[in-house]
């Protein structure tokens, strides 16, 4: 699925997983937040790196889970006052009486953005999102897209949003079918366009 894939990845660089091989984006996300080990090599952290991983599938984080929202949303929480947590819920969109629904009772794009509200309440340095635009509307798509490119650390995301990775994103990850990795220092726009006049 990944053939030796090599990169390094530097301070603030925010990068596009591209390509139609979304199981090498999924493998090599879950290998770079120690889900998976890889058939061979290494991943190697900078000592003061801490991540946040957003799965393409989150049902773990739900499955026979009685809580609301707040409560779903403190077991992540070093602080645990619910105006705080309601803080992070709100950049997210819920508002009001929402943060007291039960989590089992959510939708598909609700659940993404109590993922992205967990993201955002880690306070990590390093963002890797597995297709987080999916299931979510065009005002949470918004959302996320100034979330992210307002952040100040590194993001690493997969997504099928083309405005997203165009605007958030200055680097390229682009995985062939047979699981090489063409990287480019450019936005997605440049490389379209670099694909074009080849």
């Amino acid at each position: 699925m990944l053939d030796k894939v090599s990169f390094i990845v530097g301070h603030d660089e925010k990068i596009a997983f591209v390509g139609d091989n979304e199981n090498a984006h999924t493998a090599l996300f879950k290998i770079l937040s120690g889900e998976m080990e890889p058939d061979e090599g290494t991943v190697k952290w900078g000592q003061t790196a801490t991540f946040s991983y957003f799965p393409k599938d989150n049902t773990p984080y739900f499955e026979d889970c009685e809580d609301d929202l707040v409560q779903w949303l403190r077991q992540f929480s070093k602080d645990p006052q619910e105006q705080y947590l309601r803080g992070f819920l709100g950049r997210m969109l819920f508002s009001g009486e929402e943060v007291h629904k039960p989590v089992k009772v959510l939708s598909g794009g609700e659940k993404v953005r109590c993922m992205l509200s967990r993201m955002m309440l880690s306070g990590a340095n390093v963002l890797m999102l597995d297709q987080p635009t999916n299931h979510l509307d065009l005002e949470s798509i918004a959302a996320l897209n100034k979330g992210l490119e307002a952040v100040k650390c590194n993001v690493l995301v997969a997504s099928h949003d083309h405005q997203l990775i165009q605007t958030v994103c200055n680097r390229v990850f682009d995985f062939t079918a047979e699981g090489k990795l063409i990287d480019s220092k450019t936005t997605y726009d440049e490389y379209l366009e670099s694909l074009h006049q080849q």
